[in-house]
């Protein structure tokens, strides 16, 4: 093989793993909710029911804080008033707020680096005997999961909602239309939505690095 052939092979695969990144066929949300179903089943626990509307309002849980990793857990952790699941996150989100059902638990972490949907689950959400409790609960009959990044980008947050609603008619969505959000992916969507969690800065520095091997094959810079 020719250095020329060589390296425009390079610049071609530098081009297609950013093209791979900003089109992926995967949503870490629906990924995270199959990682938890399988460690309930492990632990003799129901599997879940995977609601899109409850998958939307855990993204929805994570908008509210602003990026704010800060203020997620510890001794100065916040969360969002129960009167943004009614006046803001149902309307965001397509779902008719009569059919909204009590949360029975929650799972939330922020951390600067993204990972794995299942490193996420064991190193991020699953992290004390209280966690243990949420995951286990037989007061669970269904969960919504979500994932997103700041503006696409660092940090990352990763938001589990668990509802003891009926299935197929909590969180419904109005018209049964299902509400597409950016940045970020919740389950039960259907959503090939990965790309939208990865930094858009991460995709454009791999193409100009593509473009930039490609114009020194032409060059000989």
């Amino acid at each position: 093989m020719s250095a020329n052939v060589a390296c425009f092979f390079v610049a071609a695969l530098s081009l297609f793993a950013s093209v791979s990144a900003a089109d992926s066929k995967s949503n870490p949300a629906d990924e995270l909710v199959s990682v938890l179903n399988a460690n309930r089943t492990t632990h003799k626990s129901s599997v879940l029911f995977n609601n899109p509307g409850l998958g939307c309002i855990a993204l929805q849980y994570i908008k509210a804080y602003q990026g704010q990793c800060g203020d997620v857990g510890g001794s100065k952790g916040k969360k969002p008033a129960d009167s943004e699941f009614t006046d803001t996150f149902a309307p965001n989100c397509n779902v008719e707020a009569s059919t909204l059902s009590p949360i029975t638990g929650r799972l939330l972490g922020c951390q600067t680096k993204y990972v794995q949907p299942n490193e996420a689950f064991s190193d991020i959400l699953i992290h004390n005997d209280k966690s243990l409790e949420i995951l286990y609960s037989k007061n669970h009959t269904e969960v919504g999961a979500a994932v997103s990044g700041s503006d696409g980008g660092s940090p990352y947050f990763w938001c589990v909602l668990f509802s003891n609603g009926k299935t197929n008619s909590s969180f419904s969505l109005s018209g049964g239309v299902v509400k597409t959000q950016h940045p970020g992916c919740y389950s039960g969507n259907n959503d090939d939505c990965s790309g939208a969690v990865v930094s858009h800065v991460v995709i454009a520095w791999t193409l100009f690095a593509g473009a930039l091997i490609a114009v020194v094959c032409v060059f000989g810079l």
